[in-house]
This record gives structure tokens, C-alpha cells and sequence, in this order.
């Protein structure tokens, strides 16, 4: 009798404790840990310039229909963020001629080639595909303190 009450007890509380666990925050990561490779950039700088220099300019410095995605504006807008709302912010709205016509990989890639303009840090992995696993990079524009 006292065994079924025993594995019943821990069946509701149990689940519970998987749950804060996944739940408990990780080592988070930011633009500064290499998060993307230098080939992924220049397949997005080739993207980049045939689906959005038209709007964003050849530096990406803005035009007259569309901000610019580098300097000190474009990095104050987007810090404290994620790189996945970037990529959302991508994925949805570009290229203003044809939203959403590009693939992941081809958002990806440009998001890259963005990040490799602002002088961000390459690495040895691409950046992912899924705006899920890019909500665990946080766009900061200073570089964080080295951890010991």
C-alpha cells in the first residue's frame, strides 16, 4: 500500500521539478561569442546585395525607404534583444518588394553578413535557422566583461 503512494507522490511532484529545471536560465550567449562564420556572411553580403541594397544601400547605411542596419542607431535599436527578433524582423518584412520570399538559410545568412558589417565576431558554427534557438543570443552592443 505504501509503495503506490510512494510513486504516486512522486509522479506530481516529480514533473514539476523537470519543469523549473528546464526553465532555470543557462549560460547565456551574445553577438560577441562568435556566433556565426565568415563563409555564412559573405553568402549573405551575395544575398544582401541582390535583395536589399536596393532599399538598405550598398553599405547598409539606409536610403530613403529603409533604415540603415549598421552604426550607432541601428545597434541602439536593436540591443537588449535577440538575434532571433532580428531574424523575425528579417524573415517577415524582407525583402520589402516580396516579404518572406527568402528562405531560413537565406535570412540566416544575410543576418550574418549584418552582424559581420557591425564588427561582430566571427566563430567556428552558422548561425541557426530557427528563430528559437536565435532567441538565446542577446544583441548587445558592448562587449561583456571576460568571465573568469
Amino acid at each position: 500500500m505504501r509503495r503506490p503512494l510512494l510513486l504516486l507522490g512522486l509522479a506530481i511532484t516529480v514533473p514539476p521539478l523537470c519543469v523549473l529545471r528546464a526553465q532555470a536560465p543557462g549560460e547565456t550567449r551574445s553577438v560577441w561569442d562568435g556566433v556565426y562564420t565568415e563563409e555564412q556572411a559573405k553568402r549573405g553580403e551575395t544575398v544582401y546585395r541582390k535583395e536589399g541594397a536596393a532599399c538598405h544601400g550598398d553599405m547598409l547605411t539606409g536610403g530613403e525607404s529603409a533604415s540603415a542596419l549598421t552604426g550607432g542607431s541601428f545597434q541602439a535599436n536593436w540591443n537588449g534583444l535577440t538575434l532571433g527578433d532580428l531574424f523575425d524582423r528579417i524573415r517577415k518584412t524582407m525583402p520589402q518588394s516580396k516579404p518572406g520570399s527568402l528562405t531560413r538559410q537565406q535570412d540566416s545568412d544575410v543576418l550574418a553578413f549584418i552582424l559581420s558589417i557591425n564588427k561582430f565576431p566571427t566563430g567556428k558554427t552558422e548561425l541557426y535557422r530557427q528563430s528559437e534557438m536565435l532567441k538565446e543570443i542577446r544583441f548587445e552592443t558592448k562587449k561583456p566583461a571576460e568571465k573568469n
